[in-house]
């Protein structure tokens, strides 16, 4: 007796079906490989424009650091130090800066108060003139800075005032850590001489 039905047909069916599963499985997976390549790209760009960021962000000192001493000439009142952004650097609020301070003599603030915007002979917001001197900086001048506020552009600087406590004694090595938000840390370290005047740079 005669088949009716053709194995042929069949057959082709179950061609069509693995050729078809064949191809859902390679486009997820092709899926996957371009989505897991996009991520490990966008990570890269990511880790190239931070680390552009941090590289053009930086401060650096300008000219020398000043310590202004008490009335008593027994200790150091405040520190002077003029910052400026390194070549090609992208403006940086200082206002979100962190600033410490530490000495030999056991004085210590890991993180001063931000007290605004002074002159250079100092107001109410910066250190000489208020009782919290020791825990407070503040910037004291601005010079050919355009924008108002605390945001340093290029080709500007700006006087940092920072309080130090009364540990500040002639002979005193003294470290102060300027930390941005974005860039680097600026380190000041250096040595009160073993006679104090009203004002004198520091080495």
């Amino acid at each position: 007796m005669r088949n009716l039905y053709s194995q042929d047909a069949f057959t082709g069916l179950e061609a069509a079906i693995v050729l078809i599963a064949f191809v859902v499985v390679a486009a997820v997976f092709s899926y996957v490989v371009l989505g897991a390549g996009f991520f490990t790209s966008q990570t890269a760009q990511s880790t190239v424009h931070t680390g552009v960021a941090q590289a053009s962000s930086s401060l650096q000192e300008v000219g020398n650091t000043y310590a202004i001493a008490d009335t008593s000439m027994k200790y150091i009142d405040y520190v002077n130090v003029t910052v400026a952004l390194t070549a090609g650097g992208t403006p940086i609020d200082l206002s979100s800066m962190v600033v410490s301070y530490t000495d030999n003599n056991g004085g210590h603030n890991a993180n001063m108060t931000y007290g605004g915007i002074g002159t250079d002979n100092g107001v109410s917001a910066c250190p000489d003139n208020t009782g919290d001197r020791p825990t407070t900086w503040c910037i004291g001048e601005k010079i050919n800075n355009i924008t108002t506020g605390a945001m340093l552009d290029n080709n500007a600087q700006m006087i940092l005032m920072v309080g130090v406590p009364s540990s500040a004694t002639p002979n005193t090595v003294f470290s102060i850590n300027f930390q941005p938000s974005v860039g680097a840390v600026l380190p000041i370290q250096r040595t009160i001489p073993g006679g104090l005047t009203a004002v004198q740079p520091v080495y």
